[in-house]
């Protein structure tokens, strides 16, 4: 019987780790530990940057994409353009050939076979003559100062690679875009702190930059914006979180499109922590493993320890039954109920009232990761993606 009573507060405990006791635990080490406290700014010499749009079939909106990403406020004859064309078949070619005879600092680079985003990458690398690269999808549109945000802090040897925050339109809001929306607040939140302890987990495919000299081949089911960064740890750099270097995009849309990208972001990414974390030495780099098993790795088994806290505890209350965990078990059903009552609305394509959706949404997000896990112990693999947000190009705040 002790058995089931450890399982019930294990569970219990790494259910609420990620969420709660790890931002708290960050913020009082923060405190005490912190390595990012004193950052130098470049200040004239400013580098030579790559930008790197990722595209496939993306001809609503990368006319937009190159038209904001030349008006940005960076020297002109510092930046240059790339945009990897991963087969479009579309007009998105077309529409970039157009660019480039307007434009000598815009290069087409087209793989004739879909392969994916992360060998699009390496190619896109091969090309590129920046100092600093930074990475963007064809849908995420940057403030005026963006670059300069994600470059400045590279004046620190220490600093890798720079991410910025990837801000949802509001306009194509819903209930599945209001949930993300607020998941990716907390998420703000996190890498603020991580980024002031050592450095922030993981990037972000939408905005973030990097010393080129950091790049490594990526293998074509790598997730680049996850692997990429695990890397330059694993080499001794760190990663910086600048919540001024701001780009906008739409979300997902609807929680079906949501439950399909979470189930192949952490597909990706669990095989990424499974083929790289050999690069990594435990001592000297303990402060990040703590960070990524404490903000990725625990949560992506977040439905597995529920499951088992709520077995376990409907073992308790037929064995030895007390209020406690009688109320456990009610307020655990009632989750479940409420986000059981969301997705059938979901189905019906009727409103879902908050205290719905967002149940809803959190098991959504976290069936769909324990399902990627099971996917890549299988042996499933994801190497080209689908569009998951509808476009609303140019909407720049």
């Amino acid at each position: 019987m002790i058995i089931i009573y450890i399982l019930f507060w294990l569970s219990a405990f790494f259910l609420i780790y990620p969420y709660i006791i790890f931002p708290v635990l960050l913020i009082l080490l923060t405190k005490h530990f912190a390595s990012n406290k004193h950052l130098k700014e470049i200040e004239n010499k400013w580098p030579f940057v790559t930008f790197i749009i990722s595209a496939y079939n993306e001809e609503q909106v990368i006319s937009q994409k190159i038209q904001n990403t030349i008006e940005l406020d960076y020297p002109k004859d510092k930046l240059e353009i790339i945009v990897i064309s991963d087969a479009s078949n579309d007009n998105t070619d077309d529409i970039v050939q157009d660019w480039a005879v307007k434009n000598e600092n815009i290069l087409l680079v087209r793989q004739n076979q879909r392969k994916g985003k992360s060998a699009g990458l390496n190619l896109g690398i091969r090309n590129a003559k920046g100092e600093v690269v930074i990475f963007s999808d064809a849908n995420a549109f940057y403030k005026n100062d963006a670059v300069y945000e994600l470059v400045k802090y590279f004046a620190n040897p220490d600093i890798g690679y720079v991410i910025g925050a990837a801000l949802y339109n509001e306009e194509t809001g819903n209930e599945s875009t209001e949930s993300e929306g607020l998941y990716w607040e907390f998420e703000i939140f996190i890498k603020k702190i991580e980024s002031r302890f050592y450095s922030v987990v993981g990037g972000d495919g939408a905005i973030y930059a990097i010393r080129r000299k950091l790049f490594w081949n990526l293998e074509d089911d790598d997730i680049n914006d996850f692997v990429n960064p695990l890397q330059i740890v694993a080499k001794g750099y760190k990663g910086l979180f600048n919540p001024q270097a701001i780009c906008y995009e739409d979300a997902a849309g609807d929680f079906q499109k949501e439950f399909h990208r979470k189930r192949r972001i952490v597909n990706r990414s669990w095989r990424a922590v499974k083929r790289y974390i050999g690069w990594f030495d435990v001592k000297s780099q303990f402060k990040y493993l703590f960070e990524l098993f404490s903000h990725k790795v625990i949560r992506w088994f977040s439905m597995f320890f529920f499951v088992v806290m709520y077995l376990a505890n409907l073992f308790i209350l037929v064995v030895a039954p007390n209020l406690f965990y009688l109320l456990s078990f009610l307020l655990q059903s009632l989750l479940i109920v409420l986000a059981l009552t969301g997705y059938y609305l979901n189905l019906q394509q009727k409103n879902i009232p908050r205290l719905a959706y967002l149940p809803y949404y959190y098991f959504l997000v976290n069936i769909a990761a324990l399902l990627g896990i099971i996917d890549e112990s299988k042996g499933v693999k994801y190497t080209v993606w689908e569009h998951v947000r509808e476009s609303s190009a140019g909407k720049i705040k």
